[in-house]
C-alpha cells in the first residue's frame, strides 16, 4: 500500500470485534516498533503486551477508553536511558516512544487491524495494576484489534487546518 494512502486510511478505532489477534500479527506490530528510529538509537522504550482477558479487564480501572479491545500495548519509556540534547538538556524519551507507537499503529493498519492512541488514563493505576517499574514513564495505551463492522470514523478524522497555517518556508 502507498504510504500516504495507508496514513489516510488509519483512524482511531473505538469499537473492536472480540476476535483474538493472531500472534504473527502481534509480532509484526512489535517488529514495526522495534525498527522505529530513536535518538542515538538508545531505544529507551519498553512495551507491555496485554492479551489475557483478565489483564485487559483491569484497564477499565485505568481508563474509560479501553474500547473492549482484545489486545492492548502499553508503551513506556525510560528517560534515564534516553538521549538528552547537550544544548538545553531536552530529553528524547517521549518523542522516541511516540515514534515507536506511530510505527506500531501504521503496521497494525497495514495488516488489517485498528488502533487508538490513548493518553487519557490514570498512570498511577496503570503502574500499580500492571507492576510497571518506577523508572518507566507510561506514555500511551494502544488498544488494538479487528475493527467492528459498525466501527465509526470520527467526523474530525478528515478535518485539517489549511497548510498555510502549519507550513512555512525559510522563515516564520
Amino acid at each position: 500500500m502507498d504510504f500516504i494512502e495507508l496514513a489516510k486510511k488509519r483512524f482511531s478505532c473505538r469499537k473492536f470485534k472480540t476476535d483474538k489477534v493472531e500472534q504473527e500479527k502481534i509480532d509484526l506490530i512489535l517488529e514495526a516498533g522495534y525498527v522505529a528510529p530513536t535518538a542515538v538509537n538508545r531505544q529507551p522504550h519498553k512495551i507491555l503486551v496485554l492479551t489475557d482477558k483478565s489483564k485487559l479487564a483491569l484497564l477499565k480501572d485505568c481508563t474509560k477508553y479501553d474500547f473492549d479491545a482484545p489486545l492492548c500495548f502499553i508503551i513506556c519509556t525510560d528517560k534515564d536511558n534516553a538521549y538528552s540534547r547537550g544544548y538545553d538538556g531536552k530529553n528524547s524519551a517521549e518523542i522516541d516512544a511516540a515514534i515507536v507507537t506511530t510505527h506500531m499503529m501504521l503496521e497494525a493498519q497495514d495488516i488489517g487491524l485498528g488502533t487508538t492512541w490513548v493518553m487519557a488514563f490514570n498512570p498511577v493505576k496503570v503502574r500499580e495494576l500492571f507492576n510497571i517499574p518506577q523508572e518507566l514513564e507510561i506514555v500511551a495505551l494502544l488498544p488494538t484489534g479487528y475493527p467492528a463492522d459498525d466501527a465509526v470514523i470520527s467526523p474530525l478524522h478528515s478535518k485539517f487546518k489549511d497548510t498555510k497555517e502549519i507550513v512555512s518556508y525559510n522563515e516564520f
